[in-house]
């Protein structure tokens, strides 16, 4: 089925089901005629005498340059293939479909200049599997993703190399295996096709999908750790939550509540329990988990409405006449998100890993076994898992530390304050790995704190996850390599099987 988008009014479902499903993408028709329009301002611009930054004229430092008429359609190919400049590993295909998709809104409302054929092609890309091989490393996020666009745009005049069909080969020959012809830029084209956020905002955006499953996954997680550990839910009363007024707190403390009713192992211990309060991995999970919900709320509205953004430079404003030099380019709003959403990412994982270290502490558990394994001693349990998600907590605090904060001049001093949300934005996979793993080793522990409560059982919500999770993990009666059932955990919260049918917050 063809995703339909219509410049200036795509929301973050919409974005995510692109990057996740990688059906073709299409603008709707409506967007053409402001697209032509924007177009054939430049085309006369172009055939003017009057200098226009980036139609007739060089680049940044270089923008005094006047560029005969002649020249126009060398000056944008020299414009891409000198930005291809890019380092690092290729940019994974959802994300790089989820960038060209993004470039296509940008154009498509009608501020760039670029020629139909050309939104037409990268739709044709998208449709016939053809993806440009776009190296990761290279963007410092202003003036745009350069490197990374360039790379792209490169791919559409047959230069670089892309994807097709599962090998990497030469642009050319992908785009003549799918049946598609490169195409000559026109005016401006070339910098409407680089300058701009698309890649940073790409990056941010699967950052904040798969920190919402993390989220959302860290809510039944905690629970179960409540269960295995006897905790308490009177943390979890109503009253509390809304005397405050965050509504990511309200909305964690709600769904806890919810998905642990009924349970007999917290029921058990209602009267008679020597302790008075539990650690602040379980009861202020809802302070916590509830925060960093918000801020993935605030940066989700952020990226929502950069990926509906003009972000090249300049701007053909149609209805005035004119072609306006601006700063659109520039991703600080991205980095902000992306360092927001690092910091969400970082605390889920720093309140899970301690719940974590509660269940195999003998001392802390509410008698559970040693490293919650039956024969200790003989046995190490889940000793060493602990351990791991200590090493990920860790890893992942050092790179919560913000990117935005760090410019540096580029470009002889040209473009002398950068956003960097780039490699803001591109941690943030790394960083969902690392907590995918943490909420992973949680739920293999809780689980098997709950099996030493039978015969009590936990709810009947958190039976059906422990009975999701058995059945690609059986329990751990003695030492066995742990690496493989760690990774089916891990993949378990990644995809979000664990959590599937439960209500839990949402990115509203």
């Amino acid at each position: 089925m063809t995703i339909l988008l219509t410049p200036g009014k795509v929301d973050l479902a919409t974005l995510e089901t692109l990057w996740r499903s990688g059906e073709p993408v299409r603008l709707h028709e409506s967007a053409r005629p402001a697209i032509e329009a924007a177009a054939e301002l430049v085309r006369q611009a172009a055939e003017g005498e009057t200098a226009v930054y980036g139609v007739n004229t060089g680049f940044g430092k270089l923008a005094s340059v006047k560029i005969a008429a002649r020249d126009t359609a060398t000056l944008q190919r020299n414009l891409i293939l000198s930005h291809c400049c890019g380092v690092g590993d290729a940019l994974d295909a959802a994300t790089t479909r989820l960038m060209m998709a993004l470039k296509l809104l940008s154009v498509g409302r009608g501020a760039s200049g670029v020629v139909w054929q050309t939104v037409e092609l990268i739709e044709a890309m998208l449709e016939k599997g053809v993806l440009p091989v776009i190296p990761d490393q290279g963007s410092v996020g202003a003036s745009g993703d350069l490197a990374p666009l360039a790379h792209m745009a490169a791919s559409l005049l047959g230069e670089g190399e892309a994807s097709y069909q599962g090998r990497v080969m030469p642009a050319a020959e992908a785009l003549a295996a799918a049946g598609l012809k490169p195409i000559v830029l026109g005016p401006k084209e070339g910098l409407a096709l680089i300058n701009g956020t698309q890649f940073s905002t790409a990056c941010a955006l699967a950052g904040l999908f798969e920190a919402w499953r993390n989220a959302r996954a860290s809510v039944v997680t905690c629970a179960l750790s409540t269960d295995a550990i006897m905790g308490s839910t009177a943390p979890l009363v109503d009253a509390i939550h809304t005397l405050r007024g965050h509504a990511g707190q309200i909305d964690v403390a709600r769904a806890q509540r919810a998905i642990m009713q009924g349970s007999e192992i917290r029921e058990s211990h209602r009267e008679g329990d020597t302790r008075v309060q539990d650690p602040y991995c379980i009861r202020c999970q809802p302070q916590v988990a509830g925060a960093a919900i918000d801020l993935l709320r605030f940066a989700g509205r952020t990226l929502e409405t950069e990926a509906n953004a003009v972000t090249d430079n300049p701007l053909v404003l149609v209805e005035e006449g004119l072609i306006v030099s601006g700063g659109n380019f520039h991703a600080e709003p991205v980095g902000f998100a992306a360092d927001q959403i690092a910091i969400a990412v970082s605390e889920i994982g720093a309140i899970a890993q301690r719940r974590v270290a509660l269940m195999v502490d003998p001392t802390l558990s509410f008698d559970l076994p040693p490293f919650l394994t039956p024969d200790p001693g003989l046995n190490s349990g889940f000793m060493i898992a602990e351990v791991t998600t200590a090493a990920l907590m860790s890893e992942n605090k050092h790179l919560a530390n913000p990117c935005t904060t760090d410019s540096t001049p580029t470009s002889a001093n040209q473009e002398d304050h950068v956003s960097m949300a780039a490699h803001a934005a591109r941690r943030l996979r790394r960083m969902n790995r690392n907590l995918n793993t943490i909420l992973g080793v949680e739920a293999l522990c809780a689980a098997q704190g709950i099996g030493f409560r039978a015969p009590l059982k936990t709810s009947e919500a958190l039976q059906g996850v422990v009975t999701t999770l058995r059945s690609q993990v059986p329990g751990v009666v003695e030492d066995r390599f742990l690496a493989h059932d760690i990774a089916k955990a891990s993949a378990m919260i990644a995809d979000g099987a664990l959590i599937e049918g439960l209500d839990l917050p949402g990115s509203k």
